[in-house]
């Protein structure tokens, strides 16, 4: 019998991960939310790493934000048994989104729990089950938001214990692995909620660039990002050796970075503001701008920042302090 095309593309994304991951003999752990990506994910890795010798550990988060969560978790943990879960297990998170949106909320919630999961289990190697359409959408909205070219490179195929297998494969293609296999996937009413910013781009504003433009805009949004990330990798990597250079306590020492181009040296400066305290999600390019007027002279005083955070010019340290809340 002829292997569908649609479940030959999901598990080969596994494959080719695993295959990076063959000296690591752990479990893996596939973050799974009952949806067409997420499932046909989990069966193409139950799939792929019992052929391997790998345990299969499928985790889901419920993150409370609708009535019947609750319910809905014990499904998704039962399907992920049927489909052949070595082990399942579900973690409840508690969402605050403190002005940083509810979905980056719940996006930092889920990842630090599965990170725990991860530790707990002895797992080096989470899945997620990002596609090339969640790709195109990431593009989208860092151009939208004029967030430079960290964000129009996109999501990385891989970050700490985390891996993206299914950043080729579009949506559509993994619709067809769960219909191919006899898995019926969850529909998340968030998805085509108009009140989500991804949820108009996906509905509303692909949907519009592909009528207008033509057919595969999806794809040359992704394959953007992938042409994109080497570069951007370099030069953050560029800003890690300069940083170690340029660190004091409480700051940076400006003669160790004297001839770095502003793009390296940009990125020291938010790396420093992040490792003083400002929340990542808060710390827009204007405060960055704004740190390279101290650096440069242009801006005198201080600079204010997300977190509580104050950067100040002292000779030649820039230097940062977290200013008292007030009651």
């Amino acid at each position: 019998m002829t292997l569908d095309p649609a479940v030959a593309a999901v598990r080969r994304g596994v494959r080719d991960v695993l295959a990076a991951h063959e000296d690591d003999a752990g479990p893996v752990v596939v973050a799974c939310s009952g949806g067409a990506d997420s499932l046909a994910l989990l069966a193409a890795t139950v799939h792929e790493g019992h052929k391997a010798g790998r345990r299969v550990v499928g985790a889901v988060v419920d993150h409370g934000l609708q009535d019947d969560s609750a319910d809905h978790t014990a499904r998704v943990v039962a399907t992920m048994a049927r489909v052949g879960a070595d082990e399942t297990l579900s973690a409840r998170v508690t969402v605050e989104a403190q002005g940083r949106g509810l979905e980056a909320a719940a996006r930092e919630a889920r990842y630090a729990v599965l990170g725990h999961v991860a530790a707990s289990l002895g797992s080096r190697l989470v899945l997620l089950g990002h596609t090339l359409d969640d790709q195109a959408e990431t593009v989208l909205l860092g151009l939208a938001r004029g967030s430079g070219g960290r964000s129009i490179a996109g999501m990385r195929p891989a970050f700490e214990v985390f891996a993206r297998p299914l950043l080729g494969v579009t949506r559509a293609q993994t619709e067809a692995a769960c219909a191919a296999e006899g898995l019926e996937p969850w529909q998340d009413p968030h998805n085509d909620d108009p009140r989500f910013t991804r949820s108009r781009v996906r509905h509303t504003v692909l949907p519009t660039l592909e009528r207008e433009l033509g057919p595969g805009v999806a794809e040359t949004l992704a394959r953007t990002a992938e042409q994109l990330r080497p570069d951007m990798e370099a030069l953050d990597d560029l800003a890690d050796a300069a940083l170690a250079r340029a660190r004091t306590d409480d700051g940076l020492r400006l003669p160790d970075l004297a001839g770095q181009p502003d793009a390296v040296r940009s990125r020291v400066v938010r790396l420093a503001a992040l490792a003083a305290g400002s929340p990542p999600s808060e710390l827009f390019h204007v405060h960055v701008t704004a740190l390279l007027g101290l650096v440069s002279g242009r801006v005198r005083g201080q600079v204010q920042l997300p977190g509580h955070v104050t950067a100040v010019l002292d000779g030649d340290t820039l230097r940062f302090a977290r200013r008292p809340v007030e009651p």
